[in-house]
């Protein structure tokens, strides 16, 4: 009797097990909950900047930016017809960004928005050879997993950082606040941004001038400022750390 139950509960027990590892599976394919930063928005938002309405959570905001990095069919264009013309432009910019002294091949590079990693590629390209790119999504081993409000990086980590998906931040304050944590003291910064007009729709936020990037800066000076034709971006803002 005890050898007959034993032969019904081993298939029994074995579909469990089955059923156990694939519940298992399923959850780790699936995004990790996350909840907003914790840092306070500011009492006022500067002027010149709106935020977008519509978002009913942080998850719900995640989920729209991961809609676009994750389209198959951008990701192909990325990675292929777009990428060498991508790498082109943007190592022209750093070689620019070089030849001012703003950048060095010593310099630790940060990438902040990625994607597939056309920027990183470029800063190596130029001879900048420590650097990386974080991005919901990560595409090693050009691009790292790291939400931009949320740096996944220790204090003062970098020489250089470098984005132009400001547009894409719900929350401005804490993408500079974290570019100002993770820059080492005399460190630089460089924005990509459009101003006056409306980005596309995945854009959280839209920016009518760099006033509001100089108010959130706040450990940071503005040091220069040119306008550019960079990827239906037109304006290139630059900053450095205080060193105090």
């Amino acid at each position: 009797m005890k050898t007959d139950l034993q032969l019904i509960l081993k298939p029994f027990i074995l579909f469990i097990f089955l059923s156990s590892l694939s519940f298992i599976a399923f959850l780790s394919l699936q995004p990790p909950h996350q909840s907003p930063p914790t840092t306070a928005a500011p009492d006022r938002l500067p002027s010149d900047l709106r935020i977008r309405p519509g978002y009913s959570s942080y998850d719900a905001y995640l989920q729209r930016q991961l809609n676009k990095t994750l389209d198959p069919k951008l990701r192909q264009i990325w990675t292929t017809r777009d990428w060498d013309r991508k790498v082109t432009v943007f190592s022209a910019f750093f070689d620019n960004l070089k030849t001012r002294g703003l950048l060095s091949n010593g310099s630790r590079s940060l990438c902040i928005g990625a994607r597939v990693g056309q920027e990183v590629a470029a800063l190596k390209r130029v001879g900048v050879s420590d650097s990386v790119g974080i991005d919901l999504v990560p595409y090693p081993p050009l691009v790292i997993k790291g939400d931009f409000h949320h740096q996944p990086f220790d204090d003062r980590s970098f020489d250089f950082e470098f984005s132009n998906v400001f547009d894409h931040a719900l929350y401005p304050w804490k993408f500079v606040g974290e570019i100002e944590r993770t820059l080492r003291p005399g460190g630089i910064c460089v924005l990509h941004v459009l101003v006056s007009k409306r980005a596309d729709k995945y854009s959280a936020n839209d920016l009518y001038s760099v006033k509001p990037l100089e108010e959130m800066f706040k450990k940071s000076e503005l040091v220069e400022l040119r306008g550019i034709d960079g990827f239906g971006l037109d304006t290139e803002v630059v900053f450095r750390k205080n060193k105090t």
